[in-house]
């Protein structure tokens, strides 16, 4: 296929790179120029606006960071593309921008996927990602030979939003579990205890998870060099406590989840990995107590 692609970042690099091995005609646009040089040394084509890039292509992929990008990437996409072409847009955003651009564009004719992934910049370097895909079953028929070069899992969740709702879901377990994960080891580090040895014992019980095995591994370490930064964790949790709010469903968890999160941005935490959840915790130890 012709195919486009706009977020050149960790994920979106190499995720590029696997179409194009594919045999895909691969076109690009960025923001920062800078950002597509080696896509293009490979062999992509630049184009110099999104609406040219939309002309050239059947199908344009985007992974960028907020709803607020991916409207205004579309404002420029839907003057280049002709009928029948598709959107399918990776990144995580509301449910509601989603539905209101697969509304926007099926006015012109064009299809649209919100299609967010899970697994992090190792599952895309990895083809390995889990694809939650929203909108019209025929469209994610169109592009699941893309699909098929960039995940292991492509499940088609329900109308446009539906694959937003799912990330939301999907962010809302991880992050908690990195937030457990977190209380686990400021517990053991309170009795002095060496933390990788207890994330060993953890993760060969029922507590064994992938983010415990991860993050458990980067807090025993104090790795806090940002694989995902906590800021971009605390831009999901926003949609998904804006999503709780509208339709009135408890998330008490997540909550308190989310003012730790809001805690971490406040201290300047903003570009480290959100392993520093732990140093949140470590900032909370009780106050002496003083005597009546």
């Amino acid at each position: 296929m012709r195919v486009g692609f706009v977020g050149l970042g960790v994920m979106g690099l190499p995720m590029a790179r696997h179409l194009m091995a594919a045999g895909h005609t691969l076109a690009v646009w960025a923001r920062r120029p800078e950002s597509a040089a080696a896509l293009l040394a490979e062999g992509a084509a630049w184009c110099a606006t999104p609406a040219e890039l939309a002309a050239q292509c059947e199908v344009v992929i985007s992974i960028i960071t907020a709803s607020a990008d991916v409207e205004q990437l579309a404002a420029g996409l839907i003057e280049g593309f002709a009928p029948g072409a598709v959107h399918v847009d990776m990144s995580t955003i509301a449910p509601a921008t989603a539905r209101r651009l697969a509304a926007r564009y099926a006015e012109k004719g064009v299809g649209w996927l919100d299609a967010p992934v899970s697994g992090g910049e190792q599952g895309a370097r990895d083809a390995t990602l889990a694809i939650m895909a929203g909108g019209d079953a025929a469209v994610l028929e169109r592009v699941r030979p893309l699909f098929e070069c960039l995940g292991k899992t492509v499940v088609h969740i329900g109308a446009a939003g539906a694959g937003q709702v799912a990330k939301a879901c999907n962010q809302m377990v991880m992050v908690n579990a990195i937030q457990a994960s977190a209380e686990a080891m400021r517990l053991a580090g309170a009795h002095g205890l060496d933390l990788a040895r207890v994330r060993e014992a953890l993760l060969g019980g029922s507590a064994a998870s992938r983010v415990l095995d991860v993050m458990g591994g980067r807090m025993a370490r104090r790795d806090f060099v940002p694989g995902i930064q906590a800021r971009l964790h605390h831009k999901d949790f926003a949609i998904l406590m804006d999503e709780a709010r509208q339709l009135g469903a408890p998330l008490p968890v997540a909550a308190q989840t989310w003012q730790q999160l809001n805690a971490l941005m406040a201290t300047g935490g903003a570009r480290d990995d959100t392993a520093s959840l732990l140093r949140m915790l470590e900032t909370m130890e009780p106050r002496e107590k003083k005597p009546c």
